[in-house]
Protein backbone atom coordinates (compact mmCIF):
# COMPACT_ATOMS: atom_id res chain seq x y z
CA UNK A 1 0.00 0.00 0.00
CA UNK A 2 3.05 2.11 0.67
CA UNK A 3 4.44 1.59 -2.04
CA UNK A 4 1.50 2.26 -4.39
CA UNK A 5 0.73 5.55 -2.47
CA UNK A 6 4.52 6.79 -3.45
CA UNK A 7 4.10 5.50 -6.96
CA UNK A 8 0.15 7.48 -7.50
CA UNK A 9 2.31 10.21 -5.81
CA UNK A 10 5.14 10.99 -7.40
CA UNK A 11 3.36 10.17 -11.15
CA UNK A 12 0.88 13.27 -9.84
CA UNK A 13 3.83 15.30 -9.09
CA UNK A 14 5.34 14.77 -12.38
CA UNK A 15 2.18 15.63 -14.33
CA UNK A 16 1.76 18.75 -11.97
CA UNK A 17 4.97 20.27 -12.96
CA UNK A 18 4.81 19.27 -16.52
CA UNK A 19 1.65 20.90 -17.07
CA UNK A 20 2.81 23.99 -14.30
CA UNK A 21 6.09 24.73 -16.25
CA UNK A 22 5.50 23.40 -19.45
CA UNK A 23 4.05 27.17 -21.06
CA UNK A 24 1.04 24.69 -23.09
CA UNK A 25 -2.19 26.37 -21.50
CA UNK A 26 -3.91 23.56 -23.66
CA UNK A 27 -2.30 20.63 -21.41
CA UNK A 28 -3.33 22.86 -18.21
CA UNK A 29 -6.60 22.84 -19.10
CA UNK A 30 -7.13 19.21 -20.18
CA UNK A 31 -5.76 18.54 -16.72
CA UNK A 32 -8.23 21.03 -15.12
CA UNK A 33 -10.91 19.54 -16.61
CA UNK A 34 -10.06 16.04 -16.50
CA UNK A 35 -9.92 16.51 -12.30
CA UNK A 36 -13.13 18.72 -12.22
CA UNK A 37 -14.88 16.17 -14.03
CA UNK A 38 -13.99 13.28 -11.41
CA UNK A 39 -14.24 15.91 -8.45
CA UNK A 40 -18.07 16.73 -9.09
CA UNK A 41 -18.70 13.08 -10.13
CA UNK A 42 -17.20 11.64 -6.56
CA UNK A 43 -19.23 14.66 -5.02
CA UNK A 44 -22.80 13.63 -6.58
CA UNK A 45 -21.66 9.96 -5.79
CA UNK A 46 -21.52 10.79 -1.66
CA UNK A 47 -24.54 12.67 -2.32
CA UNK A 48 -26.41 9.34 -3.07
CA UNK A 49 -26.43 9.45 -7.17
CA UNK A 50 -24.96 6.40 -8.63
CA UNK A 51 -21.85 6.66 -10.98
CA UNK A 52 -23.47 6.67 -13.69
CA UNK A 53 -26.15 9.30 -12.80
CA UNK A 54 -23.07 11.60 -10.90
CA UNK A 55 -20.94 11.84 -14.14
CA UNK A 56 -23.96 12.82 -16.45
CA UNK A 57 -24.49 15.62 -14.03
CA UNK A 58 -20.74 16.63 -13.79
CA UNK A 59 -20.30 16.88 -17.28
CA UNK A 60 -23.00 19.91 -17.60
CA UNK A 61 -20.83 20.98 -14.36
CA UNK A 62 -17.54 21.26 -16.43
CA UNK A 63 -19.02 22.15 -19.30
CA UNK A 64 -20.81 25.44 -17.44
CA UNK A 65 -17.30 25.74 -15.31
CA UNK A 66 -15.07 25.78 -19.31
CA UNK A 67 -17.72 28.05 -20.63
CA UNK A 68 -17.80 30.92 -17.82
CA UNK A 69 -13.97 30.44 -16.67
CA UNK A 70 -11.47 29.36 -18.92
CA UNK A 71 -11.65 31.37 -21.54
CA UNK A 72 -13.29 34.25 -20.36
CA UNK A 73 -11.70 37.22 -19.37
CA UNK A 74 -14.26 38.99 -18.27
CA UNK A 75 -16.08 36.18 -15.70
CA UNK A 76 -16.97 37.74 -12.64
CA UNK A 77 -14.63 36.01 -10.56
CA UNK A 78 -15.15 38.00 -7.52
CA UNK A 79 -18.79 37.30 -7.66
CA UNK A 80 -18.67 33.36 -7.05
CA UNK A 81 -15.53 33.58 -4.77
CA UNK A 82 -17.65 35.60 -2.40
CA UNK A 83 -20.79 33.03 -3.36
CA UNK A 84 -18.81 30.23 -2.20
CA UNK A 85 -17.01 31.75 0.71
CA UNK A 86 -20.76 32.34 2.00
CA UNK A 87 -21.88 29.35 1.27
CA UNK A 88 -18.97 27.86 3.08
CA UNK A 89 -19.57 29.85 6.11
CA UNK A 90 -23.67 29.91 6.40
CA UNK A 91 -24.47 26.18 5.12
CA UNK A 92 -21.36 23.73 5.83
CA UNK A 93 -19.62 24.96 9.00
CA UNK A 94 -22.48 25.44 10.66
CA UNK A 95 -23.15 21.22 9.65
CA UNK A 96 -19.95 20.22 11.54
CA UNK A 97 -22.01 20.85 14.50
CA UNK A 98 -25.67 19.81 13.52
CA UNK A 99 -24.99 17.22 10.88
CA UNK A 100 -25.79 16.59 7.72
CA UNK A 101 -29.78 16.34 6.75
CA UNK A 102 -30.64 12.64 5.77
CA UNK A 103 -29.19 11.42 2.24
CA UNK A 104 -32.60 11.20 0.68
CA UNK A 105 -33.84 14.35 0.94
CA UNK A 106 -34.53 17.59 -0.73
CA UNK A 107 -32.14 19.49 1.71
CA UNK A 108 -29.31 17.10 0.76
CA UNK A 109 -29.85 17.07 -2.67
CA UNK A 110 -29.53 20.82 -2.83
CA UNK A 111 -26.25 20.49 0.19
CA UNK A 112 -24.88 18.52 -2.98
CA UNK A 113 -25.55 21.33 -5.63
CA UNK A 114 -23.87 23.83 -3.50
CA UNK A 115 -21.11 21.95 -2.73
CA UNK A 116 -20.45 20.91 -6.74
CA UNK A 117 -20.42 24.70 -6.86
CA UNK A 118 -17.59 25.48 -4.32
CA UNK A 119 -15.79 22.79 -6.32
CA UNK A 120 -16.25 24.60 -9.71
CA UNK A 121 -15.08 27.68 -7.55
CA UNK A 122 -11.52 26.25 -5.87
CA UNK A 123 -11.18 25.25 -9.77
CA UNK A 124 -11.64 28.90 -10.93
CA UNK A 125 -9.45 29.80 -8.58
CA UNK A 126 -7.03 27.64 -9.76
CA UNK A 127 -7.48 29.56 -13.17
CA UNK A 128 -6.72 32.62 -11.69
CA UNK A 129 -3.76 31.06 -9.63
CA UNK A 130 -2.31 29.72 -12.63
CA UNK A 131 -2.61 33.02 -14.90
CA UNK A 132 -0.95 35.04 -11.96
CA UNK A 133 1.97 32.20 -12.69
CA UNK A 134 2.68 28.48 -12.02
CA UNK A 135 4.89 29.92 -9.23
CA UNK A 136 2.41 31.89 -7.57
CA UNK A 137 -0.82 28.71 -7.70
CA UNK A 138 1.99 27.13 -5.66
CA UNK A 139 2.20 29.15 -3.05
CA UNK A 140 -1.02 29.18 -2.54
CA UNK A 141 -1.85 25.06 -2.53
CA UNK A 142 1.62 24.99 -0.08
CA UNK A 143 0.04 26.94 2.37
CA UNK A 144 -2.48 23.94 2.28
CA UNK A 145 -0.21 21.62 1.90
CA UNK A 146 1.57 22.37 4.75
CA UNK A 147 -1.22 23.04 6.95
CA UNK A 148 -1.79 19.39 6.51
CA UNK A 149 1.73 17.89 7.08
CA UNK A 150 2.19 20.17 10.04
CA UNK A 151 -1.38 18.71 11.45
CA UNK A 152 -0.01 15.01 10.90
CA UNK A 153 3.14 15.41 12.52
CA UNK A 154 2.01 17.77 15.38
CA UNK A 155 -1.01 15.40 16.29
CA UNK A 156 1.46 12.49 15.90
CA UNK A 157 3.41 14.16 18.77
CA UNK A 158 1.22 15.91 20.96
CA UNK A 159 -2.50 14.98 19.73
CA UNK A 160 -4.73 14.77 22.86
CA UNK A 161 -7.95 16.16 22.38
CA UNK A 162 -10.29 15.39 19.71
CA UNK A 163 -11.17 18.00 17.30
CA UNK A 164 -14.38 16.15 15.69
CA UNK A 165 -14.92 13.01 17.51
CA UNK A 166 -17.59 11.93 15.74
CA UNK A 167 -16.77 13.33 12.11
CA UNK A 168 -12.84 12.24 12.26
CA UNK A 169 -11.62 10.86 15.13
CA UNK A 170 -7.97 10.78 14.17
CA UNK A 171 -7.52 14.75 14.06
CA UNK A 172 -6.82 17.03 17.64
CA UNK A 173 -6.93 20.34 18.38
CA UNK A 174 -2.95 20.14 18.84
CA UNK A 175 -2.62 18.90 14.98
CA UNK A 176 -4.52 21.29 14.05
CA UNK A 177 -2.67 24.35 15.91
CA UNK A 178 0.72 22.56 14.98
CA UNK A 179 -0.37 22.95 11.42
CA UNK A 180 -0.91 27.02 12.07
CA UNK A 181 1.91 27.10 13.29
CA UNK A 182 4.22 25.86 10.64
CA UNK A 183 1.90 27.57 8.23
CA UNK A 184 2.68 30.81 10.19
CA UNK A 185 6.34 29.80 10.47
CA UNK A 186 7.43 28.86 7.14
CA UNK A 187 5.39 31.92 5.70
CA UNK A 188 7.48 34.50 7.80
CA UNK A 189 10.58 32.79 6.11
CA UNK A 190 9.47 33.18 2.99
CA UNK A 191 8.59 36.44 3.73
CA UNK A 192 11.98 37.89 5.32
CA UNK A 193 14.56 35.41 3.69
CA UNK A 194 13.10 34.34 0.52
CA UNK A 195 14.76 36.71 -2.13
CA UNK A 196 14.10 38.18 -5.28
CA UNK A 197 13.07 34.81 -6.60
CA UNK A 198 9.91 34.38 -4.32
CA UNK A 199 8.77 37.90 -4.85
CA UNK A 200 6.10 36.17 -6.89
CA UNK A 201 4.24 34.16 -4.15
CA UNK A 202 0.70 34.63 -2.19
CA UNK A 203 2.24 35.58 1.23
CA UNK A 204 5.04 37.91 -0.22
CA UNK A 205 2.63 39.85 -1.99
CA UNK A 206 -0.34 39.79 1.19
CA UNK A 207 2.60 41.20 2.85
CA UNK A 208 3.56 43.86 0.54
CA UNK A 209 0.03 45.33 0.07
CA UNK A 210 -1.67 44.34 4.13
CA UNK A 211 1.46 43.89 6.33
CA UNK A 212 2.28 41.66 9.34
CA UNK A 213 -0.70 41.47 10.97
CA UNK A 214 -3.26 41.04 8.86
CA UNK A 215 -1.01 38.92 6.63
CA UNK A 216 -0.69 36.64 9.77
CA UNK A 217 -4.38 36.29 10.46
CA UNK A 218 -5.01 35.32 6.67
CA UNK A 219 -2.45 32.59 7.16
CA UNK A 220 -4.98 31.63 10.31
CA UNK A 221 -8.12 31.87 8.66
CA UNK A 222 -6.82 30.37 5.14
CA UNK A 223 -5.41 27.13 7.55
CA UNK A 224 -8.87 27.26 9.15
CA UNK A 225 -10.60 27.10 6.16
CA UNK A 226 -8.56 24.06 4.97
CA UNK A 227 -9.60 22.15 8.25
CA UNK A 228 -12.93 22.67 7.56
CA UNK A 229 -12.76 21.35 4.14
CA UNK A 230 -10.98 18.26 5.52
CA UNK A 231 -13.81 17.90 8.14
CA UNK A 232 -16.47 18.79 5.65
CA UNK A 233 -15.59 15.81 3.50
CA UNK A 234 -14.87 13.05 5.90
CA UNK A 235 -18.75 14.29 7.60
CA UNK A 236 -19.54 13.39 4.01
CA UNK A 237 -17.95 9.84 3.45
CA UNK A 238 -19.17 8.71 6.86
CA UNK A 239 -22.46 9.30 5.85
CA UNK A 240 -22.43 8.18 3.03
CA UNK A 241 -20.30 4.82 4.78
CA UNK A 242 -17.09 4.54 2.14
CA UNK A 243 -13.71 4.90 3.07
CA UNK A 244 -12.87 7.12 -0.33
CA UNK A 245 -14.57 9.48 -2.20
CA UNK A 246 -13.34 6.87 -5.32
CA UNK A 247 -10.48 4.33 -6.13
CA UNK A 248 -9.28 6.78 -8.76
CA UNK A 249 -5.93 6.97 -7.37
CA UNK A 250 -4.16 4.45 -6.14
CA UNK A 251 -3.06 4.76 -3.04
CA UNK A 252 -5.00 8.05 -2.38
CA UNK A 253 -8.50 7.52 -2.74
CA UNK A 254 -10.46 9.90 -5.17
CA UNK A 255 -9.60 13.62 -6.36
CA UNK A 256 -11.75 14.79 -3.37
CA UNK A 257 -9.80 13.34 -0.76
CA UNK A 258 -6.76 15.03 -1.90
CA UNK A 259 -7.90 18.73 -2.78
CA UNK A 260 -11.04 18.46 0.11
CA UNK A 261 -8.96 21.06 2.81
CA UNK A 262 -8.70 23.41 -0.67
CA UNK A 263 -12.20 23.91 -1.79
CA UNK A 264 -13.35 26.19 0.98
CA UNK A 265 -9.85 27.60 0.71
CA UNK A 266 -8.89 28.36 -2.65
CA UNK A 267 -11.75 30.25 -2.75
CA UNK A 268 -11.44 32.82 0.16
CA UNK A 269 -8.18 33.30 -1.20
CA UNK A 270 -8.46 33.84 -4.39
CA UNK A 271 -11.15 37.30 -3.32
CA UNK A 272 -8.30 38.16 -0.78
CA UNK A 273 -6.16 37.77 -4.26
CA UNK A 274 -7.91 40.43 -6.13
CA UNK A 275 -9.15 42.31 -3.61
CA UNK A 276 -5.21 43.55 -3.10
Amino acid sequence: MLITRIITAVVLLVILLAVLFGGYYPAFVVVVLAFLMAAVTECFQLFGRTRKQAAIVAVFWVAAFAYAFLYNPNAPYQFFFAISTAIWLIRFVPSLKTGLPPLESVRSTTMGMLYAMTIITTFAAIVIFFKQSAIFLLSVLALVWIADIGAYFSGKAFGKRKLAPTISPGKSWEGAIGGGIAVLVLSSLVILFGGPWLNNTFVVQLHAQMGWAATLGILVVLTAASVVGDLFESQLKRRAGVKDSSNLLPGHGGVLDRIDALIPTLPLAALIHLAL
